[in-house]
């Protein structure tokens, strides 16, 4: 029998849930056990798994779970040095050389655990089967015109939505009379779509929509300075020009706030690489030059502040891979031999 282990998440911010309480009774009525740890900050409340059939356990007894147990999160495990014996799923963010990347890989190579890394869940064409980009896109341009609004002073803490009206409304009151005009890189994507429905059809500001076409001659790109608001959705990887560099800080610009919704702040291959840290929900923008002002939104987990609709989409395509992990295959050997390529090649 599988034994599904789902943790409370050790950051202090994150709200959001990998798998609702609907989708434990499916797997429970499939013949695998589910535990589920108790969480003061999880969206959805500990009872509602207990009253489908999960047992619960207190936060972090995953280390002492049964070596067979598959433990299941969402951000990142608490620090230690302490050898990985599970078989792990989570985004981990350690295959493009980000900080603590190599240290986390060594321990899974001391305990024999395997990383199932949520990022690398891909079908056969290479397509991640379930994903917050939309969210992430959605959320991280609320925020960014938030840090817009606010760059007479700067954007003080943040802290989750109610739902996705609550937000608009904030923006929307926040932004006034102002109609910024906001440049999306990567308009196609998933986080793209996110921020550019969120801009131009729910509070109907100007947007200009860039992909791989407008980027293709390399960077970096002296047009986003004719813009007041830069969303980044392009994932920092090998190839990926520089859209905003060094060079921009000294450029007359009209540009105030960058969202940096993909946030990869400590590879090499970060396109905005203005930054080397993400900020949070106390101090959602980092100033990085002040005459004029410029502010970056790097914010990491930005669907956790609208946790009861980033979950629920996530959960619902994660679900049915979850179903076909006892008998492995597809999704799940693909990401366990892509987590064997990068342990040996530390």
């Amino acid at each position: 029998m599988m034994h599904l282990w789902l943790r409370a998440e050790a950051r202090a911010t994150e709200r959001r849930t990998p798998l609702l309480p609907e989708g434990a009774a499916r797997l429970i009525a499939g013949g695998v056990q589910v535990s589920v740890e108790r969480s003061a900050t999880r969206v959805i409340a500990d009872a509602a798994y207990a009253a489908v059939g999960c047992t619960l356990a207190p936060p972090g007894s995953w280390a002492s779970a049964p070596v067979e147990a598959v433990i299941l999160g969402l951000k990142e495990l608490p620090e230690s040095d302490a050898p990985l014996i599970h078989r792990h799923i989570f985004f981990a963010h350690a295959y493009k050389g980000q900080p603590g990347a190599d240290a986390l890989l060594d321990r899974f190579r001391r305990g024999g655990g395997t990383l199932l890394d949520l990022e690398y869940l891909v079908d056969a064409d290479g397509r991640r089967v379930a994903a917050f980009g939309y969210w992430a896109g959605y959320v991280g341009a609320a925020v960014s015109l938030l840090a817009y609004a606010a760059q007479d002073g700067q954007l003080g803490p943040v802290a989750p939505w109610a739902d996705a009206a609550a937000m608009r409304a904030e923006v929307t009151a926040a932004l006034g009379e102002a109609r910024p005009a906001t440049l999306v890189i990567g308009a196609r994507g998933r986080v793209g779509t996110g921020a550019a429905d969120l801009v131009t059809r729910d509070l109907g500001l100007p947007v200009t929509r860039w992909d791989m076409e407008e980027t293709a001659g390399g960077g970096p790109f002296p047009q986003i300075a004719e813009h007041e608001l830069l969303v980044n959705a392009v994932l920092a990887l090998p190839g990926v020009p520089v859209f905003a560099g060094s060079e921009l800080l000294h450029a007359p610009r009209r540009l105030r706030v960058i969202g940096d919704v993909a946030c990869d702040p400590g590879t090499p291959y970060n396109p905005i690489p203005l930054y080397d840290a993400a900020t949070g929900w106390d101090a959602p923008a980092l100033r990085v030059h002040d005459t004029p002002p410029l502010d970056i939104m790097a914010i990491d987990n930005l669907p956790s502040l609208l946790p009861a609709e980033a979950s629920t989409e996530f959960a619902a395509d994660l679900l049915e891979h979850l179903l076909q992990l006892p008998r492995g295959g597809g999704v799940w050997a693909r990401a366990e031999a892509t987590f064997r390529k990068h342990l040996g090649a530390v």
